[in-house]
């Protein structure tokens, strides 16, 4: 399940200051300067187990006449509408305001007091304490959370309640279907894709970018198959997401990600791979799903060589690398050419994904690598490997047990991810190795 939490608030209470600490980067731009949030930024984060996104929103403003400040509020509204849990922060330096009135209004206007978190931040005194408390009139909440975005005080209980707002998951499994997204920026032929596939028009398709809005679930049960295909909005780059209804079309195109079980991506042949496309394909690696890349339109590159497509694929796996063990294939939607195969490449991708090993064999084949080339010497220490297991994780996740695991860098755990992908099955699908200390 998809967790979203959205950070809202008046301009300058350090709304991105406390999304930098939640998702532990420094991906939001901070200034003392009111208003420099203008985008959105999403992030991940995860704490006592549990996984959730993160929006932080521009500074709600009333009645500006800046065209920026017009279009953030129309963002916040609808990040209101989409998020599971809406954390409301305010600034103790400064007493209510009416745009912190405001907000509570739009809050209890639109039904969601049941899912919002009061921070109040900048509270790094006993008197910054006490002068919290004018918060509570309001009428928002029955606790406040009082906390310093700067230095993290009172952050993890603040994300203790959060957590716990979130949809708790339903123990019933009845029978898991698993789900494939179609995703990549506008106008690559997503919704083509899955029209072909079916053989129902049910999804819009035309000439213009951005037709489809939100994400559609399409049953495909044939051929003793049976799964979900998501189409989804395109992804473009946030500076070219101008639209209220586009920003939320992105919203649930990031959700259709996270709750599917494989990516196919789109590209379009006559584009090449675009920086846009690599941050899609970096979105999908981070949150640990199957990837197919699609090439489309491939008919209408001239050179159709053999070489040709070789040549493609070598250009896409130098873009995409170092994680190459990717499968590629060159569809033409409009003339039904090789979409079906996309679709069985798909099921092993599938497939890999829920792969496990036995513990006897992992260790037959990756302790006879490490002994052919082991772990380089740091500082004249030696790291010693003595045991490998598959983790029981959702993905494939492996654990190596050493004496000093601190000194294992990165090119040596790549190593060990080829020597998995020699010996196993693993094409599509991230794999993630940790070492840990015997």
């Amino acid at each position: 399940m998809s967790n979203i939490l959205a950070i809202v608030g008046r301009p300058n209470v350090g709304k991105s200051t406390l999304f930098n600490r939640l998702v532990e980067s420094r991906k939001a731009i901070v200034d003392e300067v009111s208003g420099v949030t203008r985008d959105r930024n999403y992030g991940k984060a995860v704490w006592n187990g549990v996984n959730f996104s993160v929006i932080d929103t521009g500074g709600y403003v009333k009645n500006s006449d800046d065209i920026f400040e017009e279009q953030i509020c129309k963002q916040v509204d609808l990040a209101i509408e989409e998020a599971d849990v809406i954390l409301f922060v305010v600034d103790v330096k400064d007493e209510i305001t009416n745009l912190d009135t405001e907000i509570a209004n739009l809050l209890r206007r639109k039904g969601k007091l049941s899912s919002v978190v009061v921070a109040v931040n900048k509270v790094d005194s006993e008197n910054r304490v006490m002068a919290a408390q004018q918060f509570y009139s309001m009428g928002l909440t029955e606790k406040l959370f009082l906390v310093s975005a700067v230095s993290g005080s009172g952050t993890g209980d603040l994300l203790d309640e959060i957590v716990s707002r979130f949809p708790k998951q339903t123990e019933k499994e009845e029978e898991k279907i698993p789900r494939y997204a179609v995703v990549g920026r506008p106008n690559v032929g997503k919704s083509s894709l899955i029209n072909a596939l079916t053989g129902i028009d049910r999804n819009i398709v035309t000439d213009i970018a951005g037709t489809t809005r939100d994400s559609i679930d399409t049953l495909y049960n044939k051929f003793g198959h049976k799964f979900y295909l998501v189409d989804t909005a395109g992804l473009r780059k946030k500076r070219q997401v101008t639209e209220d209804i586009e920003f939320y079309s992105v919203l649930r195109s990031i959700r259709a990600i996270e709750e599917s079980d494989i990516c196919l991506l789109m590209l379009d042949a006559t584009h090449g791979i675009e920086s846009q496309d690599l941050n899609i394909f970096n979105l999908i690696i981070k949150n640990k799903k199957g990837v197919v890349i699609l090439v489309n339109k491939w008919d209408l590159e001239e050179d159709k060589s053999s070489n040709s497509a070789k040549e493609y694929e070598d250009m896409i796996k130098e873009r995409i690398a170092p994680f190459t063990d990717v499968p590629i294939i060159f569809v033409s939607v409009l003339n039904k050419q090789r979409i079906f195969k996309a679709l069985e490449m798909a099921m092993r991708v599938y497939e890999n994904r829920k792969r496990r090993i036995k513990t006897s064999e992992l260790n037959n084949v990756l302790l006879a690598a490490i002994e052919h080339y082991g772990p380089p010497a740091i500082k004249g220490k030696y790291v010693k490997i003595k045991y490998v297991t598959q983790l029981p994780t959702e993905t494939p996740s492996f654990a190596l047990f050493c004496n000093l695991p601190q000194y294992v860098k990165d090119p040596y755990r790549r190593y060990i991810e080829n020597q998995l992908r020699d010996s196993f099955d693993f094409t599509g699908v991230p794999i993630q190795i940790y070492f840990r200390k015997k």
